[in-house]
């Protein structure tokens, strides 16, 4: 990860003297941050700061979510085919069934508590097309199941432009029975602050808000003024933004170069790459070369034959790997 922006730096250092508990709601300052934030950045409207609340990072809730909803043996979690295990970890710790799909009509007659969403994708990267996300949406609501989007990665887009759950143009202009879910671990190099928030239906919040409280589940104090320095300024993002941007195009033309094919990847920090073969014969190809990544098949069965490459390395480290890769193909 790159340093910590200098502006969200400032910010903790003048919230360090924080002697007092903090509530787990968080600060109205924080809130309205991230609701100025999603209106500024992804034009959500009719979002208010009691549909908001802050998270331990964006793991913390994912994981325990079904948690606080209450759910457990007999009920039924969706998640997407090619996913991050969390969502699996959160069903199995409840005792909840879990199917892994991309496809509505292959879940059947039974009607889920959860649906996960995840756009941008970890691991492939794929952008969901507004379109799609109108039907689940609607598909949920004609069933009354909450729908969840984790959205961790909706600014680090490169050949697609994603879209929240949270927008007007997907809901209809109503936010009932929806979540979305968003980190600045990412977009502001805050992995070891632990900032996030989830944000939606006012009611549902409220509920979590209920449960987390009696957890003692609560952002640090200094941590969230952090946040709102974060959330308010676009200049870092930008800058970080062309970093990626860089680190990412040069590691496409070495792996392609190398004879891989990229499928999706239109956003997140991940090439979805492939060699058409096992993904283990893959990660050990290219860790005799000294590059590390993640076996696809860590993502789910649909996930065989491709392997996760990362471009969060720094510029010496990715510049580095592109060179191995290069030489192969010389």
């Amino acid at each position: 990860m790159d340093p910590t922006p200098a502006v969200v730096q400032q910010a903790l250092i003048a919230a360090s003297d924080a002697p007092g508990y903090p509530m787990t709601v968080g600060l109205e300052s924080t809130r309205q941050a991230c609701v100025d934030w999603l209106a500024r950045r992804f034009g959500v409207t009719g979002l208010a700061p009691d549909g908001v609340l802050p998270t331990v990072g964006s793991k913390e809730l994912i994981a325990g979510l079904p948690t606080f909803l209450g759910l457990g043996p007999g009920d039924l979690i969706v998640q997407p085919a090619l996913a991050y295990p969390t969502y699996e970890v959160g069903a199995a710790l409840v005792g909840a069934e879990i199917m892994a799909t991309d496809s509505l009509t292959a879940i059947g007659p039974r009607t889920p508590k959860l649906l996960w969403l995840n756009s941008p994708s970890n691991p492939t990267g794929k952008v969901l097309p507004a379109e799609h996300l109108r039907k689940v949406v609607d598909w949920c609501r004609e069933r009354g199941v909450l729908l969840v989007s984790d959205e961790c990665y909706l600014e680090c887009a490169w050949e697609a432009e994603p879209i929240s759950i949270l927008h007007p143009e997907i809901n209809g202009g109503s936010i009932d029975g929806l979540l979305s879910v968003h980190s600045l671990s990412k977009r502001s190099n805050l992995a070891g602050y632990r900032c996030a928030f989830v944000a939606g239906d006012p009611a549902v919040v409220g509920e979590l808000l209920a449960v987390r409280k009696n957890l003692g589940l609560m952002m640090p104090t200094p941590m969230q003024h952090a946040m709102v320095a974060a959330l308010n300024d676009d200049d870092h993002v930008a800058a970080q933004h062309a970093l990626y941007a860089a680190r990412r195009a040069q590691l496409k033309t070495a792996l392609e170069g190398s004879g891989f094919r990229i499928d999706h990847s239109e956003a997140s920090l991940y090439l979805w790459a492939t060699r058409d073969e096992p993904a283990q014969e893959t990660v050990a190809w290219l860790a005799e070369r000294g590059i590390l990544v993640a076996p696809g098949t860590f993502y789910g069965a649909a996930g065989a034959q491709h392997v996760r490459v990362a471009f969060t390395a720094t510029d010496e480290r990715v510049a580095a790997g592109a060179a191995r890769l290069a030489a192969e193909s010389a």
